[in-house]
């Protein structure tokens, strides 16, 4: 199977799996629990259905979208993501420079494996910086000063990882940073040498947001002991209102599901929400973003840019999440897998892929930009 018999998300994936070894395979694919809320984030979009116009004249199709004042030329961006180095050894450069060729944004993780500086330099496509809050608050504001020093647009507050999710599949194969296999898992990685040169062969792997606080050498913190020790269960509403009162820029939490939350997002002054659930990778049985967009979009769209994660797999979702109130659309496993399966070109092909459905999409359903779509374009099915 090569890159360009590749035309789907489930074509990529197909890809990921034979390349990488079966414990970072898991890693990226696998979810909390019984993965039943990371089933239904995708299977949450079929049961509404788009209603096409006709005769529109929809020769020229815009797709841009501005989210928290940041210009994005379509309306989905590359959602920040951990360890994007294990899966490929290009990681967020990959990402980052795929995003850029676009126009759209990209984010880069307090758990990423390249800078944020030097992402930022590379590429003028607007970046979110996404972090946790610690129990050490000098961290936090550090983390802040060092993003705001590197020219990052968008701070990103993920707020639904105070401890880490029950992952079983990394529990059976034994996948951790560092590296704490079980004989099951090292078999995985034997029989996939490709995996094991190219990661040998290049830059040694690093968390370099990290790095000057949490000394992951010689398993001295591993990153689940990272999430259980050092990030602050405790976090409260006014800490965050306090963060973003020093940023003083626009300030996105990620990880809001409820209407409450959503409107003390607005109280305490956030550009943005996005609602997510983590991929399926938290709390499962919790309910998916696309299934909780409306709720949120009537309750607080007019004061507050309203985005979602979790499920998309296709341009008719994004069209769908669109069609509801969400301003855009984040991916996380849609790009990670190609860049498991081949890099940066992986990544531009899915990128182009996406960008072409939604293309095509718009036309057949007669509107010419995003403004046009709207709840009169869907109808829902029980069930």
């Amino acid at each position: 199977m090569r890159l360009t018999q590749c035309h789907n998300f489930h074509d990529f994936r197909r890809l990921a799996r034979r390349r990488l070894p079966g414990p970072i395979f898991d890693y990226i694919d696998g979810a909390a629990d019984d993965e039943t809320t990371h089933r239904r984030n995708s299977a949450s979009f079929e049961h509404c259905d788009l209603l096409p116009n006709v005769l529109r004249g929809v020769q020229d199709v815009d797709l841009s979208v501005t989210i928290m004042g940041q210009k994005l030329a379509l309306p989905f961006y590359c959602s920040p993501t951990a360890l994007q180095r294990l899966f490929h050894h290009e990681g967020e450069r990959a990402v980052a420079a795929a995003a850029a060729s676009y126009g759209t944004m990209f984010g880069v993780s307090s758990l990423g494996t390249v800078s944020l500086e030097e992402l930022r330099k590379a590429h003028d496509t607007p970046q979110v910086y996404q972090f946790y809050f610690h129990r050490d608050r000098g961290l936090n504001r550090a983390m802040m000063q060092r993003a705001r020093d590197a020219g990052v647009e968008v701070m990103m507050l993920t707020v639904d990882s105070i401890t880490g999710g029950n992952r079983e599949r990394d529990l059976r194969t034994g996948f951790s940073i560092p590296f704490r296999l079980t004989p099951a898992g090292m078999l995985q990685f034997a029989i996939k040498p490709m995996w094991g040169i190219q990661y040998v062969s290049h830059e040694k792997f690093r968390l370099p947001q990290l790095e000057e606080h949490v000394d992951m050498s010689g398993g001295a913190m591993s990153i689940g002991r990272y999430f259980t020790e050092m990030l602050d269960p405790a976090m409260n509403w006014d800490d965050v209102a306090e963060m973003v009162r020093t940023w003083n820029g626009p300030f996105c939490l990620k990880g809001i599901m409820s209407v409450e939350d959503a409107r003390r997002a607005v109280d305490i002054g956030c550009a943005g929400i996005v609602l997510s659930n983590h991929g399926g990778r938290q709390l499962d049985g919790s309910r998916s973003a696309f299934d909780q967009l409306a709720e949120i979009v009537d309750a607080v769209g007019d004061r507050i840019d309203v985005m979602m994660d979790g499920g998309i797999q296709r341009g008719t979702h994004i069209l769908k999440a669109l069609s509801l109130g969400a301003k855009a659309v984040g991916l996380g496993r849609y790009y990670l897998y190609p860049l498991a399966a081949a890099g940066r070109p992986g990544v531009e092909r899915a990128l182009g892929l996406l960008r072409a459905e939604l293309v095509r999409d718009m036309k057949l359903m007669g509107c010419t930009s995003i403004s046009q779509l709207s709840r009169a374009n869907l109808r829902f099915r029980p069930g």
